[in-house]
């Protein structure tokens, strides 16, 4: 208890003190230690007897608390036997009480934390109301929630996504706050202690899992490449391979540079297609629908798409309802394809570096698999467990991986605790060991988290993508209910949307047609100054400068709060024989605008191939002609003339004086009418 330092809690205390004794280092030893990096004009020393703010001392005592923890997992062992303390609970018990300290540090948050348990004991009568989304949880959630009791702290985002920067196996500091959200929605976005246990006990044995797969046959591994999912087996559910209109079943390999296919035998599987996915190349994996002999029938499956074949590689994960074993194995897949093109977009030549990516990324995906094991009822998004596929969907995701490119420069994956060291103590194989410690032999020792600026830029960026990703969420919420109209009510709302600029067509019509000869005459005159001066430009810039002074109008008069809704009455004063005859009529309409529009295009090939060999040299002398005035006549004047030329001809057709325009537009349809077209023969088979 004379260790004991007063200003911190007690589940910071027992942190630091546990701290100490791994270090076999007292703790006042440690105190001065971490204050002779403390500035003395942020807080007072929590060994004197000078009063501080409780802002002051929590700030001071998370410091202390992540001074400690980082250095107990740099220099003690429990990184290098990670395993053994898994099984035993101790590095689950251990690194939550250090989130409990990093959440909880000054002895203040511990006394306002009691007060409010105190108060929810008392007020424990009353029934809890839960959401719809907590209603949706799933069953094995709902069987733990015993296991949570009331009187036990958890942890928040903040703590697990800092223990993330510490340990990369609980979670990776880049996409921690989308893996914490989705493990901690059924329990209100907190995690308790049982559900972290179960949940590093997961991850343990998922990796042991992995590690007895069997090589896919005929395919020599890479010494850095690791099997990560593995499907198609007698305990796994089928994969079947699509060519044409045969199906082959087989297993399926993925590692973090290929997929491995290989179909299955009378005895044996046959040797492994490989599918590489680090080739610096355009290729790309996209969902499909396959069936019995290439009938699209079912959305299940996957193809995987590159120049160098001709036909894509169509694999289907069969399932009863769902196609979320589909999804799952293409998030996986994107997620190495995307990693490779990471590496190469940003030019991570070190194998160091390359390698520490590596790591994070096969971490991420065990990281998924745990969670799918934890929540088989309803399984998580994968996405939000990786980290390029999250980022690639995500708005300004781009500048995520730009910060994590630079950042991974400053990561010292010779750390005991990073992420290609704990992969090395629980997977990796001797020779890669022995080659990497040789690359890491003389490197200096750094802090394994980030440093401070470029953590501060990264987390800025995380956090400016999670906030536009809820605003784009709530913009197509809105836009949900719109999607599922049918085409008559679609219909109906886009004609009710374009009604303001319907409005304004008659104003244009009697402006062209001289109703309003003063406008008119406006109109022509500001067309014509415009085009001969060249002020297009300055036009276009009045026409935006007016659309501001329009908003800025509406804004004024309230417009966003008094339009709460766009009413459409689709009502119709038509029975409804009337209804379907007038829909056969449009269908009709249709067809015989396609009708023209097929007898149009074939009428200009036979003037192109000069099938109509007299039209066609009409055409070629007429457009030589256009082209030679084009060239000679500078284009402003040509616009000019064309203005005037068209605002004459309706004033002349106004008078009655448009004798000779029906005239030259009866003689051109006469021509367009004489002009042949070529035969066109429909077959059934190709």
């Amino acid at each position: 208890m004379a260790n004991r330092l007063k200003h911190l809690s007690s589940i910071a205390n027992d942190v630091v003190q546990s701290c100490a004794l791994k270090l076999k280092t007292p703790v006042q030893k440690l105190v001065e230690e971490f204050e002779t990096t403390w500035k003395a004009d942020e807080t007072a020393p929590v060994g004197h007897n000078i009063t501080a703010t409780n802002n002051n001392n929590n700030s001071y005592g998370r410091k202390f608390v992540e001074f400690c923890s980082a250095k107990v997992l740099q220099t003690s062992d429990i990184c290098k036997t990670i395993e053994e303390k898994i099984a035993d609970g101790s590095f689950s018990r251990f690194t939550f009480d250090m989130m409990l300290a990093w959440e909880m540090p000054a002895s203040a948050d511990e006394e306002s934390f009691t007060e409010c348990v105190a108060k929810e004991k008392e007020e424990k009568k009353v029934p809890a109301k839960f959401s719809t989304e907590q209603d949706e949880i799933s069953l094995f959630y709902s069987d733990l929630m015993p296991l949570l009791v009331d009187n036990e702290q958890d942890v928040g985002e903040d703590a697990f996504v800092w223990l993330g920067s510490l340990v990369p196996l609980v979670a990776d500091v880049v996409n921690g706050r989308f893996t914490f959200e989705t493990l901690t929605a059924p329990t209100g976005n907190r995690l308790h202690f049982p559900a972290y246990d179960k949940f590093l006990k997961e991850i343990d044995r998922c990796i042991k899992h992995l590690q007895k797969h069997a090589k896919p046959k005929g395919a020599e591994l890479a010494d850095d490449e690791f099997i990560l999912h593995v499907e198609g087996t007698a305990s796994t559910q089928r994969v079947v391979r699509h060519i044409g209109g045969t199906s082959w079943p087989g297993r399926l390999t993925l590692t973090n540079y290929a997929l491995y296919f290989e179909a299955s035998g009378v005895i044996t599987y046959e040797d492994a297609l490989k599918i590489d996915l680090s080739k610096d190349m355009e290729q790309s994996v996209k969902p499909a629908a396959t069936g019995p002999w290439g009938a699209p029938l079912f959305d299940k499956a996957i193809v995987y798409e590159t120049p160098d074949l001709s036909e894509g590689i169509v694999l289907e994960f069969p399932e009863v309802t769902s196609s979320t074993r589909r999804d799952h194995w293409l998030a996986l897949t994107k997620e190495i394809m995307l990693m490779h093109r990471f590496l190469a977009k940003y030019e991570i030549k070190c194998p160091i570096q390359a390698w520490e990516m590596h790591a994070r990324t096969i971490l991420s995906i065990t990281r998924l698999h745990a969670a799918r094991e934890m929540l088989r009822i309803s399984p998580p998004t994968p996405t939000r467990f990786l980290i390029f596929s999250l980022f690639d969907e995500l708005p300004k995701g781009d500048y995520v991986l730009e910060e994590l490119a630079e950042s991974l420069k400053k990561v010292n994956s010779g750390h005991p605790c990073s992420a290609s060291s704990i992969l090395r103590t629980m997977n990796m194989s001797e020779s890669i060991i022995s080659r990497l410690d040789v690359t890491e032999a003389g490197k200096e020792s750094i802090s394994p988290t980030l440093q401070d600026e470029d953590s501060f830029q990264l987390e800025t960026a995380i956090n400016q993508s999670r906030e536009e990703e809820k605003e784009i969420a709530i913009a197509k919420a809105t836009t949900k209910e719109l999607k599922e109209e049918g085409i008559s009510e679609s219909t109906t709302i886009f004609l009710e949307l374009l009604r303001p600029l319907r409005n304004s067509v008659p104003w244009f019509e009697e402006v062209l047609t001289w109703e309003r000869p003063s406008t008119t005459l406006v109109v022509i005159a500001a067309a014509l100054i415009v085009t001969y001066q060249e002020w297009v430009g300055k036009a276009i810039a009045a026409f935006l400068l007016w659309l501001v002074a329009k908003m800025f109008r509406a804004r004024l008069q309230r417009l966003d709060t008094k339009c709460n809704e766009i009413v459409v009455c689709t009502a119709s004063d038509q029975s409804t024989m009337e209804s379907i005859v007038s829909a056969q009529h449009g269908m009709q309409t249709v067809h015989e605008m396609v009708q023209t529009a097929n007898v149009s295009l074939m009428k200009l090939w036979s003037i192109f191939i000069s099938k109509a060999r007299k039209h066609a040299d009409m055409a070629m002398t007429a457009m030589s002609a256009v082209a030679i005035f084009l060239a000679v006549v500078p284009m402003k004047l040509v616009i000019m003339a064309g203005i005037l030329c068209c605002f004459t001809m309706t004033l002349a057709s106004r008078l009655g004086m448009s004798k000779g325009e029906n005239q030259s537009s009866r003689r051109l349809k006469e021509w367009w009418d004489s002009i042949p077209v070529i035969p066109v023969r429909v077959v059934d088979t190709k």
